[in-house]
């Protein structure tokens, strides 16, 4: 063996219960676990004292969008901080390839518009070394990278591919033409397919984005290459066409496992959620509802304000570039047209609206917009329209968008028929940070709450998404399985508070969140993290490919 971890208490990924147990590693795999002493290290072996801390499998992260940043930041932070070893990228039916040269700005705009990336950041930092989806695998193939990777197949940028962009139905040939290119990503090893058709999902220029152009038809038939191949994940963000009754359906008709997103525990629609899990659980079919541990809050400036895209009048302001937003925010006729269907859009979002940061008016820190705009005699819209005007569009709100409903939120994660998921790590950068969703399932809803046993949080990190997306020899502590591992303190794991840094390229800045009780880290046997600290250079990482 090259290295022995001794002294842990082992919690495998399965669920079993906790268990002292020595885990023993030759080169990239696990060859043997045993009781404490039973196994004897050779005179090369390196042999890790894990006394105190908990042994699992590295934390697999089945949603995020790192397809564009993974091409600059090798080290994919900061999920790499949180234990996480293995994500899977391309959610949503987003990503950069495959792209045509004289599509890459649409591709960029609507990364801008529905997943909060600056453009500056993705201008200067995509190297567009690749034109299709096997092209831009074999890409990610060569790189360097710290964690292991794997890709959805993006419905929109595949449309793109496929018809130029056009916003219609594709017609028969383009059918072929589409389905064709999902079994070439397929043959080269996409995790699977991904799609969206969500009303908010409004991409370049203020535009639906191409995936919500399809016919329901079409998710079907490419479905149904899946089913042909005997391989890959079909991921769905819900819209109209697109529920539970379909997806119990897709699952059964062509044997594919379907997970869809997002299902939100709200407070104002108690057990909303659990309706929905039961409702879908009483239908064939292997399919996953994706749940988030955290609440759904976002730092937004009017800059960018892509959670009211929702609402047909800011659709107008998407469709703008920045600089000229501003401008249309001090339109009166816009005003008039777009205040009553906003304030009734959000009126459940105003009492949990609040100035997270402005360099003009600190007084308003922190004190919910609806009383805000009470003491001042306008409305929510007006006051912060009004408040980012007067303060250059550098004003920053605190929205709580979604999942507030706490106590259904612990419902769900301990019901096993929800995949837990929904990090959007690499994505709203400037907006959020849920990619610290492990350690704060850890923290928040093992140590402090009690919601769930530490066994079962881990399963749902581990084994659970290892089942449910087909993750070969990933997501369990068994001789055989790859040495992808974390050891983490259960007295101290949690994370820190959100911070802004400026690290992206182009200067552009984000939201990061940082880890405590993370010792140590190991991917495909190369020790990433010691001491609570990530060994710089250090990228051990592979292309999964399915």
């Amino acid at each position: 063996m090259d290295l022995l971890l001794r002294g842990a208490s082992l919690i495998d990924g399965t669920g079993s219960p906790a268990r002292p147990a020595d885990v023993a590693v030759e080169g990239d795999r696990i060859v043997a676990v045993a009781g404490p002493g039973e196994l004897t290290p050779g005179p090369e072996t390196e042999v890790v004292d894990l006394g105190g801390l908990t042994l699992a499998p590295g934390f697999i992260d089945v949603h995020t969008h790192y397809d564009a940043q993974i091409l600059w930041d090798p080290d994919l932070t900061p999920s790499s901080w949180h234990g996480v070893t293995t994500v899977v990228m391309g959610n949503c039916g987003f990503g950069v390839a495959p792209t045509r040269p004289e599509h890459r700005e649409i591709v960029v705009r609507t990364l801008e518009n529905v997943e909060g990336m600056s453009m500056e950041a993705l201008d200067a930092g995509i190297d567009w070394c690749f034109e299709t989806f096997p092209e831009y695998l074999d890409a990610l193939d060569r790189r360097p990278k710290r964690l292991n990777v794997a890709a959805f197949l993006g419905h929109t940028p595949l449309r793109l591919f496929a018809t130029g962009g056009e916003e219609r139905p594709a017609t028969p040939e383009e059918l072929d033409t589409l389905r064709a290119l999902v079994r070439e990503a397929l043959d080269a090893g996409a995790i699977g397919f991904s799609t969206s058709r969500q009303p908010a999902h409004q991409g370049a220029f203020g535009r639906p984005v191409p995936s919500r152009f399809a016919e329901v038809d079409e998710v079907y038939a490419i479905a149904e290459v899946l089913g042909e191949a005997g391989k890959g994940v079909l991921q769905v963000s819900i819209g109209p066409g697109l529920f539970v009754g379909q997806f119990s359906d897709l699952a059964v008709r062509y044997g594919v496992p379907v997970t869809w997103t997002a299902l939100m525990a709200r407070a104002d629609k108690p057990g909303a959620a659990m309706r929905t899990v039961e409702r879908g659980a009483g239908l064939p079919g292997e399919v996953y509802p994706q749940i988030a541990c955290r609440p759904i809050v976002m730092q937004i400036g009017m800059a960018d304000p892509m959670p009211l895209a929702e609402i047909d009048e800011w659709k107008e302001v998407l469709a703008l570039p920045r600089a000229d937003r501003e401008a249309l925010y001090r339109d009166t006729g816009w005003r008039d047209r777009a205040r009553e269907t906003t304030l009734k859009a959000w009126s459940h979002r105003w009492p949990k609206t609040s100035v997270e940061e402005t360099g003009a008016h600190p007084e308003t820190v922190g004190i919910p917009l609806d009383l805000l705009a009470d003491e001042r005699g306008t409305t929510p819209f007006d006051l912060m329209l009004d408040l980012a005007l007067s303060d250059g569009m550098a004003t920053r709100f605190r929205i709580v968008l979604d999942n507030d409903g706490d106590e259904e939120v612990g419902q769900l994660l301990a019901d096993d028929r929800t995949l837990l998921g929904l990090s959007d790590a690499g994505a709203h950068a400037t907006q959020l940070c849920d990619a610290c969703y492990s350690t704060h399932l850890l923290g928040h809803w093992v140590r402090e709450r009690g919601a769930l046993s530490l066994e079962k949080a881990v399963w749902r990190l581990t084994g659970h998404p290892h089942h449910a997306f087909r993750i070969k020899d990933r997501g369990l502590v068994e001789p055989g399985f790859h040495a992808d591992l974390v050891a983490f303190d259960p007295a101290t794991v949690g994370t820190t508070a959100v911070e802004r840094v400026a690290d992206q390229p182009g200067g552009a800045d984000r939201l990061v969140v940082r880890s405590t009780g993370v010792e140590r880290v190991w991917v495909n046997g190369v020790a990433t993290r010691a001491a609570g600290e990530e060994l710089d250079g250090t990228r051990p990482g592979r292309l999964l490919r399915a």
